[in-house]
């Protein structure tokens, strides 16, 4: 099992006390397995899966990622999880400026110690990219940004790549697109993949869906 998470709590401080995010939620995902969680704004989705990346710190249960417990880890170990094991593709890119498409897709990878060139020279082509690995983000559409914001997570091969949102700010027609090359290279890779969406149409791709509704999964 790669992703095991148990009663996990969250909340966050408000004027009138603390407002419950989530409330003992309870997920697991296999390697090789597709997940999408879908849910309201709202109902916990991105916290819970900034939660799994290390990004944050739970206030109760457990989340173990590859066999370790994120919610006993301090800031380095989370940091250096999320360079060795987990891929976080955000909804909005975060693309490095002064990089170009070449630069930012290693970027991690090299980061993680895994740079291969020829992998990434594969990343490049199957995303469509080949004429633009000179380019600079600004120079990008939001398709081919996005493309290359996906590149750059699976050029470090992790073992879980979470996804948040990650074709909102596209079109119908280039998320289609977008969601089938990331569909087939984390197929390709083995890696488990966990994808925050609002598009039942697009859940309806993965293997698995889960619902959050107030903090709970139903």
């Amino acid at each position: 099992m790669l992703l095991v998470a148990r009663n996990v709590e969250k909340s966050f401080p408000s004027a009138d006390g603390p407002v419950a995010v989530l409330r003992g939620i309870g997920l697991d995902l296999c390697a090789h397995e597709t997940l999408a969680l879908t849910g309201e704004s709202g109902s916990g989705k991105s916290t819970l899966l900034h939660l799994i990346g290390g990004l944050d710190a739970p206030d109760a249960g457990s989340i173990l990622v590859d066999g370790h417990d994120i919610a006993n880890m301090g800031d380095k170990a989370r940091a250096k999880m999320r360079r060795e094991t987990v891929g976080v593709i955000f909804q909005q890119f975060n693309l490095i400026p002064s990089l170009n498409v070449s630069d930012n897709i290693s970027f991690q990878a090299r980061l993680a110690g895994r740079h291969d060139p020829a992998w990434d020279d594969t990343l490049i082509t199957r995303m469509g990219l080949g004429a633009h690995v000179h380019k600079f983000p600004e120079q990008l559409s939001g398709g081919q940004q996005q493309r290359v914001a996906i590149a750059r997570t699976l050029a470090a091969r992790p073992a879980l790549v979470l996804a948040d949102e990650p074709t909102g700010n596209l079109d119908e027609q280039t998320a289609d697109a977008v969601l089938d090359i990331m569909l087939q290279l984390v197929a390709e890779t083995g890696a488990g993949l966990l994808m925050v969406t609002h598009s039942q149409r697009l859940a309806k791709r993965m293997g698995r869906r889960v619902h959050l509704r107030a903090g709970h999964v139903v």
